[in-house]
């Protein structure tokens, strides 16, 4: 019975395979996969390395996934392992239908016709008509050697000799189109030969079956690069150049390991030309910009891939759309690291002119996501208006706010505001403004820059003491006030403890025990002691549910010290609520307004 590829794809992906072969021999984490001692050979030493997708022993050479797995370990043909692993899975085997079948053997049938036609461009690449295409790669240093690895080829003249190759094993000439080896005329018919006087670059799958080329014209012509249309086998958006080289990372353990990072170029000669300096893990996209599907099939080789863009404009352009297009699927577990290159130069021509230890450092000093969100971000504004600011501003809590998992969103809402206060407004920034009236006026611009520096006298410690001391009474509204909280300058004592109630678990309900564990008892105690509250009781905590009153209260002692910001978070209040008009911000909204009219009547309590 011939399964549909995309129900097996289905069955690999929701079976761990680690815990099928665990079922065998024992396995142990390494890493982010795992090892075992060979279930195919006697070892004592484990060599049998388990990855997502695939199991391969680096002692007898057995390699596989899941399906494969069951049938040679437990002596299974096809159909039975896919009918216990999908038993396992708690799916159903479908039932194929004949046009089932028969697209199936169709698919099957391409592959082979695929290898065909690349068997036909290898041995074109051979004749002295391909002269000019090898000419070509050796001038761009590319080595005989390398050239056979990644299959490169030609695809000669383009006057019938592939079809003439593929018709004679009996390949119709509707199936060759199909493959996306031939123009489609406007009548619907198939026409001559898509490729003609190109170098020819196979693009494989993960098992390293050819299911479509790259061809990149030799001479006049347009366009400059070629990619074979979507096809039953191939789409662009689902598949990355040299993809099927990665597996041969995980098995080079005594190099440096910069050597093995997964990193995502613009090209494919930045892929050949980094793989021949020993880069292996280096993949392409295919004349799109990243997907959520290319990145899934990052995710699955490394938890941190390496995106390296060509130094100018198209490529900065590149690097934001592949930032942006990760932060709805990022996870704690799993994120994008950046390196950027001079301008002008990209992975293959850096190398030629700097070196492999140079391009080992660009990638030693890689940069963050949040890193590369903030710079790109700031990189936008025109001039340092308070206009620009608070554009800037919203742009960085829109880039927290795509981020699906709460606590990573909260953590870069954090971060990158950090980042903007200290530039913008940390009282150590020096202004770029050169006053004409000299110094004096100078020192005044920058004094108007900064956050305001909170002086340790009496009044403003204990009014600081009452935040933090609030925030120990009802930890509910932490998350209610970060933003606020996270833009005081505090007293160090006071800071730490404030990072650590920004830590303090939602689902916590022992805030006494949270910060015993943490040593910091003696600290809470003495901060109760300065703030001195006289409306709540603190012995009576339990009883207290008026979760408004302290958030109120809140607030209009952060006003006492920071009144310009209680105006900005009153404004971003108003947004938010206009945005998403329920009970919840409607609350917040509310408790600002309240606090921010309270500070400027000059009332000292609530």
């Amino acid at each position: 019975m011939a399964f549909d590829q995309r129900f097996l794809e289905e069955l690999r992906q929701r079976i761990p395979l680690h815990s099928i072969i665990s079922r065998k021999v024992k396995v142990a984490r390494s890493g982010r996969h795992w090892k075992a001692c060979c279930p195919f050979h006697g070892e004592k030493t484990p060599s049998f390395y388990i990855y997502d997708d695939h199991f391969h022993c680096y002692g007898c050479g057995v390699h596989g996934d899941v399906i494969s797995f069951v049938m040679q370990n437990e002596g299974r043909t096809f159909n039975e392992a896919v009918t216990e692993l999908a038993a396992l899975a708690g799916i159903e085997v479908p039932e194929q239908t004949p046009q089932q079948k028969q697209r199936q053997e169709q698919q099957h049938n391409l592959y082979e016709l695929m290898a065909a036609a690349h068997e036909y461009y290898l041995s074109e690449f051979q004749t002295n008509k391909a002269k000019i295409a090898r000419d070509y790669l050796l001038d761009r240093g590319i080595t005989p050697q390398t050239i056979r690895h990644f299959g490169l080829c030609w695809s000669g003249d383009g006057r019938g000799g592939l079809i003439q190759h593929l018709k004679s094993k009996e390949y119709s000439l509707e199936m060759i189109g199909e493959a996306g080896l031939l123009r489609k005329q406007a009548d619907g018919q198939w026409g001559g030969e898509l490729f003609f006087n190109r170098v020819m670059y196979p693009i494989c799958d993960r098992r390293g079956r050819v299911i479509a080329f790259g061809g990149r014209i030799i001479g006049e012509g347009q366009p400059k690069y070629l990619n074979s249309p979507e096809t039953p086998l191939f789409s662009k958006r689902r598949i990355l150049f040299g993809l099927n080289h990665l597996s041969s990372v995980f098995s080079r353990k005594d190099i440096n390991p910069l050597f093995n990072t997964i990193l995502v170029v613009e090209g494919y000669m930045d892929v050949i030309a980094l793989y021949q300096a020993g880069f292996h893990g280096a993949v392409a996209p295919l004349g799109t910009a990243l997907t959520q599907d290319q990145l899934a099939l990052l995710w699955r080789a490394s938890s941190q891939p390496v995106l390296s863009f060509d130094g100018d404009g198209a490529g900065r352009k590149a690097m934001l759309h592949a930032a942006e297009e990760a932060l709805p699927i990022l996870t704690p577990e799993q994120t994008l690291n950046f390196i950027t290159l001079p301008e002008g130069e990209d992975p293959d021509s850096f190398i030629q002119n700097k070196g492999v230890n140079a391009f080992l450092e660009i990638i030693r000093h890689k940069l963050s996501l949040s890193e590369i969100l903030y710079n790109l971000s700031v990189d936008a504004m025109t001039n340092r208006s308070p206009e620009q600011r608070a554009a800037l501003r919203k742009r960085l809590t829109s880039i927290a706010e795509q981020i699906k998992d709460k606590n990573l969103a909260k953590e870069y809402r954090k971060v990158l505001l950090d980042r903007f206060y200290e530039q913008f407004y940390s009282k150590n920034k020096q202004s770029n403004y050169q006053s004409p009236y000299g110094k004096k006026q100078n020192d005044k611009f920058n004094e108007h820059l900064m956050r305001p520096v909170f002086q340790k006298d009496q009044v403003e410690y204990q009014r600081m003491c009452i935040l933090i001391a609030l925030l120990i009474y009802c930890p509910r509204i932490i998350s209610s006030v970060e933003d606020a909280l996270c833009r005081l300058d505090l007293p160090e004592e006071l800071s730490k403890l404030r990072e650590i109630l920004l830590d303090f678990p939602l689902d916590c309900d022992n805030i006494n025990s949270y910060l015993q564990e943490r040593n910091m008892i003696e600290v809470t105690k003495k901060i109760l002691s300065h703030s001195n509250l006289t409306l709540i009781n603190h012995n009576n905590y339990d009883k207290i549910n008026d979760f408004g009153l302290f958030e109120k209260q809140w607030w209009h002692y952060y006003g006492w010290l920071n009144i310009h910001e209680l105006e900005n978070q009153v404004t971003q209040a108003q947004q938010d609520w206009i945005n998403c008009p329920d009970e919840e911000h409607q609350r917040t909204l509310i408790a600002r307004l309240n606090a921010l009219d309270a500070v400027k009547r000059g009332e000292i309590d609530v």
